[in-house]
């Protein structure tokens, strides 16, 4: 009895003094890494820095968080996060995001609120930590941009894993419920009220592939860029518009695509009118395309069903025989 009980304190001592060791070596990390933003001319500032959680897990709350990329102009600050793992998978954490937090960029500032907002991250063991499998989920989220418009999202939900057997590729899911367009967007492409306040669903399900790894150099560092892109759906409901898309693209060095999108439109005439609403599309072009866009239907066999490739070649775009102009540029910065 002697000898269980005097292994069992050796084991707490033991496993204590890992505790104590870990949870430094946690703080020390995080205080180097912000450190070392701070000399490559970043803003990485924090009011306090603290790990909790013994015995078993190394919880870790930064307040007061002000980061700013001055390379993007892209800046990130919160009153709160946490970063939440188990002492014995430190590879494994929950990230939690405050109820309130602002995200801007040299085009405007974006203050941020929500009933809940975090996420569950495994990285592959290794201080560079690569990114294996992360799923978020959000609730409740408001977004109110600094020129006063706003947005709102009831749920959304959003997963991603390495792609078995192809390097730096990630499968890529993102679900979108209750999502209620800005007012004067609504207006604008809905002026009639029409529609529903709310897009039903918003789903995205594709497999993208990168140049680079998703780690912690590609925060303190460069984006990796999109080397390909497998739609597997996109689909967006609202009312009686329904829009889906599938197809895949490859895109070179310069963020140049190349490939086929198959889309399908559902009563594509309202889609039509909202882009010239919307000032997507010139309104005295308006009738030529949707000429162009009407045979294409015809061909379909139901007029009011949009069945047609969006075609990318040569740095160029076009909806089935109709030429759209220069594709846009993949690149992430």
């Amino acid at each position: 009895m002697r000898k269980l009980l005097a292994l069992v304190l050796i084991a707490a001592v033991v496993w204590g003094g890992y505790w104590f060791v870990g949870a430094s070596a946690v703080e020390r990390g995080l205080t180097a890494w912000f450190d070392q933003r701070r000399a490559q001319g970043w803003v990485a500032d924090y009011a306090d820095l603290n790990t909790t959680g013994f015995p078993n897990r190394f919880d870790t709350t930064i307040t007061g968080l002000e980061l700013a990329d001055p390379n993007t102009g892209v800046a990130w600050s919160a009153p709160l996060f946490q970063i939440l793992a188990l002492s014995y998978k430190p590879h494994h954490i929950i990230a939690v995001l405050p109820n309130t937090q602002t995200l801007a960029s040299p085009l405007e500032r974006v203050d941020i609120a929500s009933d809940r907002m975090r996420g569950s991250v495994v990285f592959k063991p290794g201080t560079s930590l690569t990114l294996d499998h992360a799923t978020f989920v959000m609730d409740n989220v408001t977004l109110t941009g600094g020129a006063g418009w706003s947005m709102a999202l009831e749920t959304g939900r959003f997963a991603t894993r390495q792609t078995a057997a192809r390097q730096y590729a990630h499968d890529i899911a993102f679900e979108a419920l209750g999502f209620a367009p800005t007012a004067t967007t609504r207006a604008r492409l809905d002026p009639a009220t029409l529609l529903p306040d709310t897009v039903e669903t918003l789903k995205i399900d594709a497999t993208v592939g990168f140049d680079a790894p998703w780690d912690r150099f590609a925060v303190e560092n460069a984006r990796p860029n999109i080397t390909a892109i497998d739609l597997n759906l996109l689909r967006a409901t609202w009312g009686t518009l329904d829009f889906r898309a599938a197809g895949g693209l490859t895109v070179d060095d310069q963020g140049v695509p190349t490939g086929r999108i198959t889309i399908k439109a559902t009563n594509w005439r309202e889609m039509l009118e909202m882009a010239v609403a919307g000032g997507l599309l010139p309104g005295a072009l308006a009738p030529t395309v949707e000429r162009g866009l009407g045979m294409l239907a015809g061909l379909s066999g139901n007029p009011e069903t949009l069945d047609a490739p969006l075609s990318f070649q040569n740095g160029f775009v076009s909806f089935g025989p109709i030429p759209l102009g220069p594709a846009p540029r993949l690149r992430l910065r």
